[in-house]
């Protein structure tokens, strides 16, 4: 009898012991499977190669762009890479056709001196995009960019007439070519209209290098009774430091502001914003356009900029700034116009 009593007892026991683990199935979620939090590949880095005739600390034509470059880099929006002291043109061409051949997007070659090498490379190598300037002769994958130095400078020169009082004006130049004439020309034009009774000294160097020379030259300006300097390339450091500390003498920049140089010195100065020329270049690259482009830098869409030396702009008077504001509004709309070819 006890047996089959503990027969039974085992039998309700493994029933009920099958019930509660069906029940279980029915009631417990299903298990989800492991999130996966896969990255996506982020937009690849544009590789970007600058040839530079001069050194990035040149500040100057060199030094500006290089600026620029490296904002762009600390964007994460390029990868870029930088060959100095390329003067001479098959040392730069060397270069130049290095950085292609390691598959870089764009090559930059930045000086109008590299005209010639940067079109003999592009032809071997038709994926590759180059630029070079200041020009303006394009290739299916070469961009040409192109400051209006004239514009900025004409509102230096006029600057420079209202604020002589020797009525003597010396420009450093150094060679006859690129932006620097159309920035000569453009001065020249706006100290014209600012009193065309002043008398404009020129000198050229021969090179855009010539520190030591352009500082002879400033010097020799400087004797001959001028109270303002002005001129283009990274040679102008040269120019700037032979006119420092002389009372009453002031110096016109461009490419960048090089108060930092003399900040007792240097007055007003045009700046190049290269950004939004770089970001078109690679804009257009993406959209499968690797050159055939003529950019420029012009008031009117913002890529020049004319800056007083905060230390010193408080020597120019109102009226003078006026008149320096009038003609940059005139200029940005096309009212006036700038003949570089004078």
């Amino acid at each position: 009898m006890k047996s089959a009593t503990m027969k039974r007892m085992a039998l309700l026991l493994t029933a009920l012991m099958v019930m509660l683990a069906l029940a279980g199935c029915g009631s417990q979620p299903a298990e989800k499977a492991p999130e996966t939090n896969v990255e996506q590949p982020g937009e690849q880095k544009v590789k970007i190669a600058l040839v530079l005739p001069s050194t990035v600390d040149d500040l100057a034509w060199a030094q500006s762009m290089y600026e620029e470059l490296k904002v762009l880099e600390q964007k994460g929006t390029i990868e870029l890479a930088v060959s100095e002291r390329l003067g001479k043109a098959v040392d730069a061409g060397a270069a130049i056709r290095q950085y292609a051949t390691q598959g870089f997007d764009i090559v930059i070659a930045h000086g109008a001196q590299y005209q010639s090498v940067v079109k003999e490379v592009a032809v071997d190598f038709p994926n590759t995009s180059f630029a070079y300037g200041t020009g303006f002769q394009t290739e299916s994958n070469i961009f040409a960019y192109d400051p209006q130095a004239q514009e900025g400078a004409y509102l230096l020169g006029l600057l420079a007439a209202k604020m002589s009082q020797s009525k003597v004006i010396g420009i450093v130049g150094p060679v006859e070519a690129g932006d620097a004439i159309k920035y000569n020309k453009g001065f020249q034009q706006g100290v014209q209209a600012g009193n065309p009774d002043i008398k404009i000294q020129i000198a050229y160097t021969g090179s855009f290098n010539e520190i030591v020379k352009a500082g002879e030259i400033a010097k020799t300006h400087l004797d001959a009774g001028a109270d303002i300097l002005t001129g283009s390339s990274q040679q102008a450091v040269g120019a700037i430091k032979a006119a420092a500390g002389k009372p009453g003498v002031y110096w016109m920049s461009t490419d960048m502001d090089q108060s930092s140089i003399a900040p007792e010195t240097v007055l007003a100065a045009q700046v190049y914003n290269w950004e939004k020329v770089l970001e078109n270049m690679i804009e257009l690259r993406k959209q499968g356009i690797l050159g055939d482009k003529h950019l420029t830098l012009s008031f009117a869409d913002g890529t020049l900029e004319f800056k007083y030396n905060p230390q010193l702009e408080d020597k120019i008077p109102q009226d003078v700034k006026d008149a320096v504001e009038k003609a940059k509004e005139d200029i940005a709309s096309g009212a006036l116009k700038i003949d570089v070819s004078i």
